[in-house]
């Protein structure tokens, strides 16, 4: 019951209401809420349309893209093969993909890719925290324009992993690794980094490792088989892209359609991307998040040693995201916020002006999915919805709120 996990259950209900202002406002096409404290469920509701051409609504079962929310399951694969033994993390990233030996970084006011001088190669922790000076296509600089370029978008149907990163070897890194903080495909190469360690492919080392212990049935890099039309479509209130942050302009249609469930690229994926590959159920990912809340037990099995997960839900940077002179997009604020091991750490909620509580971890992805862990409160919160870009509207800050206001 909500009154027994110190919810106000005359509050509660602000969440259903706040969710249905989203659909009624055509700002999401739908969207699911599920809430967690003490390991039990507090609250669950769906409201919208997971495909609003067929009508059909967005249910507890409805399968969803949740793009960079698939980082934090990447990172926890990358934290197994370290608390094996197998790699550590300051072992640059050269020693697993040699493509990457000779690494140079674009000077500072650099105007063309060759403006480089040589640095060293970003380690695998660079890699985890994003300060490793790879980039994203949608980030402004002249190498995201030269990723826009070569298409280096990570996307399902783009031919296979290991390919796209001898791709993104070829071109010089934004900066010298460890110097910045800049969201980036990092997450993405590491997946790469599993497969060449494992020798199995990213999506066998995931079913493995992570989703058959965690009883994650509905969740991989493909839409499951018998899904049906159980597949969200995908919305953009965006004229051109959805996501082509760098040029933003509004459409007419709020809630236009850009990729339709029958012909997703997702059910036919042949490149796994560590950094926002997945699709899954609400359920499922709810399982991943209370694995984290719980230091790493899973029903078949524990995932991680509870201190692993402790040093990955900390803060792993000098000071907070905003000190590292970030210029990319985020899908969190810096200001108040660190960044631990595939996700974002609060530090100080009154700098990062969202009410919540010191070492609560997180992560989001384009789609407008949202999640978060908050140790303090024995809280995992998950929120799905089927919308790019994820700064259309400022739902994340809303619902931290909103469920902040609902305990007692």
């Amino acid at each position: 019951m909500p009154g027994d996990s110190g919810f106000d259950k005359d509050r509660l209900p602000w969440l259903s209401d706040w969710m249905q202002r989203y659909v009624d406002d055509r700002k999401y096409p739908g969207c699911s809420l599920m809430i967690h404290r003490h390991g039990r469920e507090v609250f669950f509701d769906a409201r919208g349309a997971r495909n609003i051409e067929e009508n059909l609504p967005f249910e507890r079962d409805t399968v969803a893209r949740i793009y960079s929310m698939t980082k934090p399951v990447t990172s926890v694969a990358i934290m197994m093969l370290v608390e094996r033994g197998i790699v550590h993390l300051d072992a640059p990233l050269s020693d697993f993909l040699p493509e990457f030996s000779e690494s140079r970084a674009l000077v500072p006011g650099a105007t063309a890719l060759d403006h480089v001088a040589p640095c060293a190669t970003p380690t695998l922790h660079q890699m985890l925290t994003h300060t490793s000076g790879l980039t994203y296509s949608f980030n402004p600089g002249l190498l995201a324009e030269a990723y826009a370029d070569k298409a280096l978008e990570f996307e399902p149907d783009q031919g296979t992993l290991g390919a796209m990163c001898t791709q993104v070897a070829e071109l010089p890194l934004a900066f010298a690794p460890g110097q910045k903080w800049e969201y980036s495909i990092s997450i993405d190469v590491l997946g790469r980094v599993a497969e060449v360690v494992t020798g199995k492919s990213l999506e066998q080392v995931f079913q493995e490792n992570i989703l058959d212990p965690l009883n994650m049935a509905a969740t991989g890099f493909r839409v499951p088989q018998g899904a049906g039309d159980g597949f969200a479509s995908l919305y953009t209130p965006l004229a051109g892209r959805a996501m082509g942050l760098n040029d933003s302009a509004r459409g007419t249609d709020p809630l236009r359609l850009v990729d339709d469930h029958r012909n997703s690229p997702f059910l036919r994926s042949t490149l796994f991307s560590g950094g926002g590959g997945l699709v899954g159920t609400i359920d499922d990912y709810m399982r991943f998040a209370e694995m984290l809340r719980s230091g790493g037990a899973a029903p078949n099995g524990r995932l991680l040693g509870p201190q692993t997960l402790s040093f990955m839900m900390r803060n792993h940077l000098a000071g907070d995201i905003a000190s590292m002179g970030p210029s990319s997009f985020a899908e969190q604020p810096m200001d108040g916020m660190g960044f631990g091991l595939g996700g974002a750490v609060v530090l100080d909620p009154a700098r990062a002006r969202t009410p919540g509580s010191i070492g609560d971890f997180s992560w989001g992805g384009m789609a407008s999915t949202f999640f978060w862990v908050d140790p303090m409160l024995d809280l995992s919160v998950v929120f799905f919805t089927q919308l790019s870009p994820s700064s259309s509207y400022p739902s994340r800050a809303q619902l931290k709120a909103l469920v902040q206001a609902c305990l007692a």
